[in-house]
Parts: C-alpha cells; structure tokens; sequence
C-alpha cells in the first residue's frame, strides 16, 4: 500500500521542478496519484477494508484539492501534469 523509496524518487525526478523538490504540486500530486493505485489494487482482493477506505478518501480529496490550486495558479502545468498522469479532466 506504500511506496518504495526508489519509486518515490523515480516519481520526484521525474515530475519535479528542480533538483530534489518535493514540495511542488505536481510531485505531491504524483506520490498521491501512485498511492491511491496501489490502494485500489489492494481493495480489489480486501473488500471489506474501510479503515483502509478512509485513508484512501482522505488521499483523493487532497490530490483534488492540489489540482484545484495548481490549476488556479497556472492552467498549462495543470493541463500538463494530468496529461502526464493520466487523470480526468
């Protein structure tokens, strides 16, 4: 359900601005975009987990709240980054 420390920094080099920024909205939005997949695979065979469901609600809403504020502060790397990711909109 987590990640490996060698995904995250895959996922941080890849989406990050400069060397080692972890702070950036695209690079929390992609840590939390690659743990929400793992916890949707997880509840494909662990049904009746909900402790497990809350945390992955309370993850969804953050990842939406960060697209909210990036896609006010600049639209083209909003459009860029859920492009990138794969996600609606």
């Amino acid at each position: 359900m987590t990640i490996s420390q060698e995904r995250k920094d895959a996922l941080v080099k890849e989406h990050g601005r400069a060397e080692g920024d972890t702070g950036s909205p695209e690079v929390q939005v992609a840590i939390l975009t690659e743990r929400i997949r793992n916890l949707t695979e997880h509840f494909k065979g662990h049904k009746k987990d909900n402790h497990s469901r809350r945390g992955l609600l309370m993850m969804v809403n953050k990842r939406r709240s960060l697209l909210d504020y990036l896609r006010h502060r600049d639209g083209q790397r909003y459009t860029d980054l859920i492009a990138k990711l794969g996600l609606r909109k």
